[in-house]
């Protein structure tokens, strides 16, 4: 049967038949741990899904991305506006059209788009969304710590082939909220106290990245910083006040977050919520603050995909945004993987700095067909990012060098090639490393991260109003260098400069300067004879489990001021 028949009134694109196709065929389906059934959603329920419509222009974006982040390029610093970035991605005429026919003819009611218009989201019955969508089929699920409530489809969905040039993906079907990996490490054992620290606070942070008490936003310039969260976690104003009464007495700072964009509940605090502001109105202290927290939360929706709409929604955002989200590579559809990529893109055209957490289980290890390799993870795994790795002291009582934190993660993507901006520092390690794991194990020719990297390991915490120690993970090395970005942004913006935006072409042109470069220790891998839960080791240079290294803030403050 032929696309010309497919398109035969608004009625073949409703009714599924042989002119149907699956636009995310690879999307893991399998319930993650923890996350129970409660059975099939009433038919009349209320559900909001999300459709991800075609965009135009894409290696144009790509072009011009390069072009404002390269620091020798004639365009450097020169940034598209959100309405730039529209007018050049905004899907066609005729997908707008289509699309929006399609939905109205299925009883879609509230649909709201973005100011790039390239996604749209719509309110419709259980019924309905099983009708538009065929083979889902809603149930309402249970899991997490929180004990959260989502409505998703165990099924695969598929949609009419006339509808293929135009949407990528539904979201609201199939993933699930991820799950925080931060860990609270046992206290280490030491002898004697001379001189020592016992946990990770702001003032040890400072120490050991060069900062001074000068060292803090102006509190004059439009300077601004954001963190994002997902887990349905909450920070409390009270627990920041009591954190930074502890541990922020010896550097100017601001007292509360500027701004909540999302839902901040009642409960009691999250430690990852906590942590996430703690450290990064620590680090970049005394610049205005903003929480992404749980946006869009609605049992049908997708928390993540939520916040990616909102940056195409709101044209004056924070220029630095940390997150600490991410999930295995491979659960995820392609045509989400690559959707989400080009978000990164867009943000990356406006001058978006966007770090995320490298992920706290070093190289990751699955089975593939009987044989193991290592298991890279998304959004750390992205060309657009910059992806932030974990370090430990080599003396945890003591303000030393750093040294590989074996839960760091890194690796290389099976999805993503590898960035021409990495191909000579990613080759160098290759040919020079002296332990490199079988080649069998990951794609060499991927994506390679980490970025960089800062201390994830012994932080000291404030929840529910109790001082917590030795909470560990790149959730905290992530915020930490979201805020040296912020300071040295005040640094640009004050002297009439842009901001950093997209970091990673400049940061692979300089070749690690301004940074501590971590030498020694390997991450965690795969349990078995052959690798020995060993995954790469860290070494001179750049490498996949430190990046370039951890911040030296002065010098990498010299690095980054100029042009």
């Amino acid at each position: 049967m032929g696309l010309g028949v497919c398109l035969l009134g608004l009625l073949a694109l409703i009714l599924s038949g042989k002119c149907s196709y699956s636009p995310e065929p690879d999307q893991r389906r399998t319930l993650p741990p923890g996350w129970v059934s409660l059975g099939h959603a009433d038919p009349e329920e209320e559900l909001s899904l999300t459709f991800a419509l075609r965009q135009q222009n894409l290696e144009r974006l790509s072009e011009l991305v390069q072009a404002v982040s390269d620091p020798s390029s004639p365009r450097y610093g020169k940034y598209l506006t959100l309405e730039d970035v529209a007018e050049l991605v905004r899907p066609s005429p005729l997908t707008l059209h289509t699309v929006q026919k399609w939905l109205l003819a299925a009883g879609a009611r509230n649909c709201h788009s973005v100011t790039t218009q390239d996604f749209l989201t719509c309110w419709l019955s259980v019924r309905q969304a099983e009708l538009l969508l065929s083979g889902a089929k809603f149930h309402h699920y249970v899991g997490g710590p929180a004990e959260t409530h989502v409505v998703r489809s165990p099924h695969p969905y598929q949609l009419p082939q006339a509808l293929a040039p135009h949407v990528d993906f539904v979201g609201g079907l199939h993933r699930f909220p991820p799950t925080s990996s931060l860990r609270q490490r046992p206290e280490p054992k030491v002898a004697g106290t001379v001189d020592l620290h016992l946990g990770v606070t702001p003032s040890v942070i400072r120490e050991r990245y060069n900062l001074t008490a000068r060292d803090v936003g102006s509190g004059t310039s439009n300077n601004s910083q954001a963190c994002a969260q997902f887990l349905e976690q909450y920070f409390h104003d009270s627990d920041l006040a009591e954190f930074m009464r502890l541990f922020g007495g010896k550097f100017a700072h601001q007292a509360s977050v500027a701004r909540v964009v999302g839902q901040q509940g009642r409960g009691r605090a999250g430690i990852e919520a906590s942590l996430d502001v703690q450290y990064l109105m620590s680090a970049g202290a005394n610049i205005s603050t903003w929480v992404y927290s749980n946006p869009g939360r609605h049992e049908g929706q997708e928390p993540f995909l939520q916040w990616l709409l909102l940056l195409s929604n709101e044209s004056a955002l924070p220029h630095v945004h940390t997150v600490s989200y991410g999930d295995d590579e491979d659960s995820l559809s392609s045509a989400y993987l690559q959707r989400v990529n080009t978000e990164f893109m867009k943000a990356a055209a406006r001058g978006l700095t966007l770090l995320f957490a490298s992920g706290d289980s070093g190289a990751g290890c699955w089975s593939v067909s009987g044989r193991h390799q290592f298991r890279p993870s998304f959004p750390a795994s992205s060309p657009y990012v910059t992806t932030v790795g974990g370090t430990s002291f080599q003396n945890p009582f003591l303000i030393t060098n750093e040294i590989v934190d074996y839960i760091s993660g890194g690796g290389f993507s099976n999805v993503f090639p590898r960035p021409s901006y990495q191909e000579e520092a990613v080759a160098q390690f290759l040919s020079s490393s002296p332990h490199l794991p079988p080649s069998s194990y990951f794609n060499a020719s991927g994506r390679a991260y980490p970025d960089v990297a800062a201390l994830s390991d012994g932080y000291w915490v404030v929840s529910n109003n109790m001082p917590i120690p030795w909470i560990s993970g790149t959730s905290a090395s992530t915020p930490v260098f979201g805020g040296l970005l912020s300071l040295i942004n005040e640094h640009r913006i004050l002297s009439g400069r842009p901001p950093l935006g997209f970091l990673n072409p400049r940061l692979y042109q300089q070749r690690g300067a301004g940074l501590f470069d971590v030498t020694r220790g390997c991450h965690e891998s795969c349990l078995n004879e052959e690798v020995e839960g060993q995954g790469f080791c860290s070494g001179t240079g750049w490498d996949p489990v430190t990046g370039w290294g951890t911040p030296n803030f002065p010098a990498l403050l010299k690095t980054l001021l100029n042009p």
